[in-house]
């Protein structure tokens, strides 16, 4: 039997059918081949997911990514990704952040839309660089000549080390908390330049949900 995937049958599935297809179906399927990322992640609410269905959908959707379907996070609408990170409850993000290789997926991507985002016109002449310590992954964040570029791991000194956990610094990519009332709460934590590090993500565009 032949699935259907098309919008419109995506649209006619509940959250849970849909995670269960995604995860039953084989990357090669030519169901597969129109699927567009955006359309499964509208037709995904976290709110009406359960406390592991959220982890189960991103692992779902990666393992398909990795065995070649055009599936994969980078091809999300920034105001998709924004608002199913965004409407994911604490216990769903600490789903996603218990699975190793799920955290570094989500992590990854994150960082490589902080590039992709940068405002080089609100940067001007900055040239610094940012630590950022979520668990034990790090990342590395440099600004100069205009340009953001991320690393995984350490290569110069920081001007500013920012400490927080998985799910606040998604919230903070996202729009969805301000790096001040994090620090205000004891939520993040800084080492060396506070005042830049307060500032720092007014340097992109953030989407919103």
């Amino acid at each position: 039997m032949t699935l259907d995937l098309t919008t419109e049958a995506i649209a006619k599935l509940s959250p849970a059918e849909l995670i269960s297809t995604l995860q039953q179906i084989s990357p090669d399927d030519p169901a597969l081949a129109d699927v567009n990322i955006d359309v499964i992640a509208r037709g995904i609410d976290p709110k009406k997911l359960g406390k592991d269905d959220f982890a189960a959908l991103l692992t779902a959707l990666g393992k398909l990514a990795d065995g070649g379907a055009d599936l994969d996070l980078s091809k999300m609408d920034p105001s998709n990704f924004a608002r199913i990170i965004s409407r994911a409850s604490k216990d769903q993000i600490e789903g996603v952040v218990s699975d190793p290789a799920l955290r570094v997926r989500v992590l990854d991507e994150v960082f490589r839309r902080m590039e992709a985002h940068f405002r080089a016109d609100r940067a001007g002449a900055t040239r610094a660089v940012v630590h950022f310590h979520v668990l034990e992954d790090v990342y590395e964040a440099i600004i100069e000549d205009a340009t953001c570029t991320i690393n995984k791991g350490v290569t110069r000194e920081a001007r500013a080390i920012v400490t927080l956990t998985p799910a606040d610094f998604l919230k903070l990519a996202t729009g969805n908390a301000s790096a001040p009332v994090l620090f205000m709460t004891g939520k993040l934590k800084v080492k060396g330049d506070l005042g830049f590090a307060a500032g720092f993500m007014s340097l992109f565009n953030i989407p919103k949900a």
